[in-house]
């Protein structure tokens, strides 16, 4: 069953400290009650207007979507010599949390949402950049050059996770570029324990990494379960088109993988978060993709 969407952007969340205050874009189903909350960190350079293919499709379907709009948005137009350059991995884990936090502030801001969210079923998702970001509030963390796990930004508000084309390994498995220059990427997601779906695309060659394609299952291979591994076949790092419709960056542009991805996160979520009786794992992916769980 779909409901008809309506949205408010950008709602300012007055952010001291970060430069630039935070907006964030809420999208909201215009009926239901006891809706579950979707936190959704887009990958670098985007903003709270992208993912429309994803956005749309779950607050169709009775989410509230909330994107904020982080500091590597090309509308921001941060520089490398800007002096939070090498902290935005942190603010964008910061940008998330601030959402969770003001969660009450953001019901209200759009006309007839407010008392119809249910703050106890919360979930993140992000896609590249965005998906390391948010496997950050379930539990993943940044290694230290020696290996050793850093700040543990694990936030039990959040009971789920979905990441798209999430990085994998740093260390020996970076391109020498990645190493030198972005020293967040080297996760550790020993203790991600919190219950999640993983999307990764079998053509999906990093120019980061020195691996191929199952790079980006790191986080579903090296993490306790309860996890599930969406394997999408011949997709590339926009997973058939999920980063916007008609989006320049998109190289495999197919809406049959999308409608994979629409389903299989919507699916897992609807479980994961307890609304009505989905069952998980639902449909088979085959032939688009392979679905397997732990």
């Amino acid at each position: 069953m779909t409901h008809p969407v309506h949205s408010v952007r950008p709602v300012v969340l007055p952010t001291p400290g970060r430069g630039d205050d935070l907006l964030v874009r809420v999208s909201a189903p215009t009926t239901g009650d006891a809706l579950p909350v979707i936190v959704f960190s887009h990958g670098f350079g985007s903003s709270l207007d992208g993912y429309a293919p994803l956005v749309d499709h779950w607050a169709a379907r009775g989410f509230v979507v909330l994107q904020p709009t982080h500091l590597d948005s090309r509308r921001l137009g941060l520089t490398p010599d800007d002096p939070r350059y090498p902290e935005i991995w942190r603010i964008r884990v910061e940008d998330l949390s601030t959402v969770v936090d003001r969660l009450a502030v953001l019901e209200a801001a759009l006309p007839g949402l407010a008392g119809r969210v249910d703050h106890g079923r919360l979930a993140v998702a992000g896609h590249s950049w965005g998906a390391q970001t948010a496997s950050v509030l379930l539990g993943a963390r940044v290694l230290d050059a020696d290996g050793h796990p850093g700040e543990d930004a694990t936030d039990p508000r959040v009971k789920a996770g979905v990441l798209l084309a999430v990085p994998g390994a740093g260390g020996a498995d970076l391109t020498p570029f990645a190493v030198e220059n972005l020293p967040f990427m080297n996760p550790g997601f020993a203790e991600m324990a919190t219950p999640a779906l993983v999307v990764a695309g079998d053509r999906d060659q990093s120019a980061l990494s020195v691996r191929g394609p199952d790079w980006f299952t790191d986080a579903y291979a090296l993490s306790p379960g309860p996890k599930s591994l969406l394997t999408v076949h011949g997709a590339e790092h926009s997973l058939g088109g999920i980063s916007g419709y008609d989006a320049a960056e998109t190289t495999d542009e197919s809406p049959e993988r999308v409608a994979l991805v629409q389903r299989a996160t919507t699916d897992f979520l609807r479980h994961a978060l307890r609304v009505g009786d989905t069952a998980w794992p639902g449909a088979s992916a085959e032939p688009l993709g392979r679905l397997e769980s732990k």
